[in-house]
């Protein structure tokens, strides 16, 4: 099998998206990587990502390739957690302090940042339409992440998405509050939850 047709194999099994570590990964030199970029007409939608003209984009594991630290939150998990029936318009992740974000938000991304030791709090997988797995905070960081951060975002889905979490049998209110004296919401939060409790 020639490298070409074992790029093709590749890319086909990736449904159209091609990683410059994948194809170098499978013993093909950078040089032969790059000569079939340009042969089969790849575009460039990230570094080190390619696709082919007809693949279908899975946005949000292509914005995971592209910034591994970044963890879905806010609206967008909000959406993820079905606390929300508002497709977002933009992509809502947290990163670590200190990350630069300038290209992420120059391309329409929500960006938020928070201390190392409470980026991971929370974290959980959850699968795209397309069937990749990216990572998401759970439905309890989400709701203290809303509250944190609510002067950014509409005060109606907020309420909207408290309410769709108080409904739900798969709460739990006990992490729900370990997290919230974390993020240091908690009495807010009683305040919202003693309305709808």
């Amino acid at each position: 099998m020639s490298k070409f047709e074992q790029l093709d194999r590749l890319l086909e099994s990736q449904d159209g998206m091609l990683r410059t570590a994948q194809a170098i990964t499978a013993g093909i030199s950078k040089p032969t990587f790059y000569q079939f970029v340009r042969v089969r007409g790849l575009e460039q939608v990230a570094h080190g990502i390619y696709l082919s003209k007809n693949a279908w984009v899975d946005s949000m594991y292509l914005l995971h390739l592209r910034c591994p630290q970044a963890i879905f939150s806010h609206e967008t998990a909000l959406f993820v957690h079905d606390l929300s029936n508002r497709e977002p318009l933009e992509y809502s992740i947290t990163v670590k302090t200190g990350y630069n974000p300038t290209r992420l938000k120059d391309d329409g991304i929500k960006v938020f940042t928070i201390k190392t030791e409470l980026h991971e709090v929370g974290l959980s997988i959850a699968r795209t339409s397309f069937g990749h797995n990216v990572p998401v905070y759970d439905k309890e960081r989400t709701i203290c992440d809303v509250l944190r951060s609510r002067s950014q975002i509409e005060i109606q889905t907020f309420q909207d998405a408290l309410k769709a979490y108080v409904q739900r049998k798969d709460k739990d209110l006990r992490t729900l509050m370990h997290y919230a004296k974390l993020f240091r919401v908690e009495k807010i939060l009683r305040q919202y939850l003693g309305v709808l409790l």
